[in-house]
C-alpha cells in the first residue's frame, strides 16, 4: 500500500492558504501605522504621502507570496542567515581520513 501525499499539504496549515499568523500580525501593524499616520499628518505634498503610505507598502512587500519560498520576509531571513553563518564547510563523510597518514 503506497500513500500519496498531495503537494499542497502545507497550504492547509496557512491562513487562507497563503499567510502565517506572524505575516498577518506584521501586515496589520503596517496597516495600523499607516492609518494612524493618515489621521494625524496632513497630506500636503507627494513626499509626505509616500512616507505616510510606506509602512503598509513595506509590510505588504514583505508578506507578498513568492514562488519556491513562502514570502519575501522568508527570503530576507534565509539570506541573512546564509551571509552571517560559517562559509567554510569541512568534509566529515566516510572518507574523512582518506589519503591522510594515521
Amino acid at each position: 500500500m503506497n500513500y500519496l501525499i498531495p503537494a499542497n499539504t502545507k497550504k492547509g496549515q496557512l491562513i487562507l492558504g497563503i499567510f502565517r499568523p506572524f505575516d498577518l500580525i506584521l501586515f496589520s501593524c503596517g496597516i495600523l501605522a499607516t492609518i494612524i499616520l493618515l489621521a494625524f499628518l496632513p497630506l500636503s505634498s507627494t513626499l509626505v504621502t509616500i512616507l505616510v503610505l510606506s509602512p503598509a507598502i513595506v509590510t505588504g512587500f514583505l508578506v507578498m507570496p513568492v514562488p519556491y519560498y513562502h514570502n519575501m520576509l522568508n527570503i530576507i531571513v534565509e539570506l541573512y542567515e546564509f551571509l552571517t553563518n560559517r562559509q567554510t564547510y569541512r568534509w566529515k563523510g566516510w572518507c574523512y581520513r582518506y589519503g591522510q597518514k594515521k
